[in-house]
């Protein structure tokens, strides 16, 4: 397809499922010949020099709290620069703000994509605000099939403009977890070499919910005490979490990593992943604990039952309940090969239907006005 130019609109680039989707979008949009840049409505974020290396133009907007008329001035100039662009945003906020922003401009397209799905409240002045731009927006994309039915309950409008485009992930950074993997990676958190390793990856935020984790592993302890587990990711949360596990004697069988560059080899070193979260989209995290060959257990939130299907490659429990959390840990951790089955299955999965390569080529389609062409994109695999 004839090279476009594409503006990605984002709250910023912090460390998250969203920013690295952007990223790993504006990568793939270069590969293909379209011209991208970025916007944050506030500061660029941690990962904004990622891009900046690979001279992609990131700029801030650095909105201030409350109704900023100079931060929407700011990205009224940038989009001015660029008539016949792709304006593509990244959740309600970001939305909102850049379709004000482009009022009267001529750009070519206006996306949204949702990135999540949880903790919305239709009635609130963000939401509101929302559905209001929906007037001047191509295309609303879902990440998931539940997040497209979760905004058209909510009653964003026109619900034919509501698409569902499922995020993929760049497969091939992804080896399937192994013995030599777990060796390595207990090796290097100072663990002994028969420990059992849960691992987690995630903003440490509620709605992650890694308070329910570590009460539930300490659970687990009780029955398994070579069972440790490793927490990455970082956030506001850190502290209080760090305390927790004082409390609940955890000692060294917790690590907290912090962010990490390096995901992918650290989930080679993992038995098991837990993802307790209260909400979710269409979860990053458990598409690359798919790709790691890792067995799953998650709660049954958002879009995570069209990642893990209970009993194939994983296990789903209910949020909230940090007793079934740990009795689903410990099943698969007391079953190794049917863990493995699950892992394997779990594996296979994504590379059929996880592409990055896929998914990027949905929302050019989206970007062209081809919203009927999405269905004949069938997942092409990156990996053997």
């Amino acid at each position: 397809m004839k090279g476009m130019e594409v503006i990605h609109f984002v709250e910023n680039l912090e460390r998250g499922g969203l920013e690295r989707t952007v990223i790993d979008l504006v990568a793939a949009q270069r590969d293909a010949g379209h011209e991208c840049r970025v916007i944050c409505l506030f500061e660029p974020g941690q990962l904004a020099s990622e891009l900046t290396a690979q001279g992609v133009e990131v700029t801030a907007c650095h909105k201030r709290r409350g109704l900023d008329w100079s931060a929407v001035r700011r990205a009224r100039a940038l989009l001015r620069r660029h008539p016949g662009a792709v304006l593509h945003t990244h959740n309600a906020t970001a939305h909102y703000h850049a379709v004000l922003a482009a009022w009267g401009l001529p750009l070519a397209r206006v996306i949204n994509t949702r990135h999540s799905m949880g903790a919305v409240d239709p009635r609130s002045r963000k939401e509101w605000l929302y559905r209001r731009s929906m007037r001047l927006t191509d295309y609303v994309a879902g990440v998931c099939e539940a997040a497209r039915r979760c905004f058209d309950d909510q009653g964003v409008r026109p619900r034919e403009r509501l698409l569902a485009v499922p995020n993929g992930i760049r497969l091939e950074r992804f080896q399937a977890a192994d013995a030599a993997g777990r060796a390595a990676l207990a090796a290097e958190l100072g663990w002994p070499a028969d420990c059992r390793i849960i691992g987690t990856v995630g903003r440490l935020q509620p709605v992650k919910e890694q308070q329910g984790l570590l009460r539930a592993f300490a659970s687990l302890r009780a029955e398994m005490p070579q069972a440790v587990l490793a927490v990455v990711g970082d956030g506001a949360l850190r502290a209080p979490l760090e305390r927790l596990a004082g409390e609940l004697a955890l000692g060294d069988a917790v690590r907290f990593l912090g962010d990490r560059s390096d995901v992918p080899r650290l989930l080679t070193g993992m038995e098991v992943f837990a993802l307790p979260s209260r909400s979710e989209g269409y979860s990053i995290a458990l598409l690359e604990a798919c790709a790691a060959g890792l067995p799953i257990v998650a709660t049954d939130v958002g879009g995570n039952r069209e990642i893990v299907r209970d009993g194939h490659n994983g296990k789903l429990i209910a949020p909230g309940d940090p007793d079934a959390l740990a009795a689903a840990l410990l099943a698969l951790l007391e079953a190794p090969e049917t863990a493995m089955r699950m892992g394997r299955a779990g594996r296979d999965w994504v590379l059929a239907e996880g592409s990055f390569r896929t998914m990027a080529l949905r929302y050019e389609r989206l970007y062209a006005g081809q919203p009927s062409a999405l269905g004949e994109l069938a997942p092409e695999v990156e990996v053997g």
